[in-house]
């Protein structure tokens, strides 16, 4: 339990508050829009999202945190990996957020993934290290994190 609590960075509120200023921006409205929070750690910005009225999926591999946000929701919590859940999900989501470990390697297949698995209209928001850099259509800063924004477009 230690361990796994050491290895969460978990989002700062002021980038979740970006998150969501930015979808409002886009979107209006979350509510009834499909929400995957990938590496979903303590689940922060889906538990967000599930109070603005979007139908959230948690995916997280952490036994442990799997067992926390299960206690903490109403939506979907998936024990998984992240990139073996996305190849075998058959819905598309309107909303993904990924917030993948700072050791993360394979960013490429995630954007290919998320981005595949998006509804018309859809959103692919990816925190990242700011020193990391994805052709992307929008890019935010807040202090040593960024937000990397996909829309598919119809």
């Amino acid at each position: 339990m230690k361990n796994t609590r050491r290895r969460l960075r978990p989002t700062s509120s002021l980038v979740r508050n970006a998150i969501f200023n930015i979808l409002g921006n886009i979107l209006g409205e979350i509510s009834g829009k499909t929400f995957i929070d990938l590496f979903a750690g303590t689940g922060g910005v889906g538990l967000e999202a599930e109070r603005r009225g979007a139908k959230v999926i948690f995916v997280e591999r952490d036994p442990y945190l799997v067992r926390e946000l299960a206690g903490k929701t109403r939506g979907k919590v998936v024990r998984a990996d992240t990139l073996k859940y996305l190849k075998t999900l058959k819905d598309k989501a309107d909303i993904i957020f990924a917030d993948p470990p700072y050791s993360f390697r394979d960013y490429r297949k995630l954007i290919t993934l998320c981005l595949e698995r998006l509804s018309p209209e859809g959103i692919f928001i990816l925190e990242h290290e700011r020193k990391k850099d994805f052709p992307c259509d929008q890019r935010k800063e807040y202090g040593d994190t960024a937000l990397s924004i996909w829309r598919v477009k119809k």
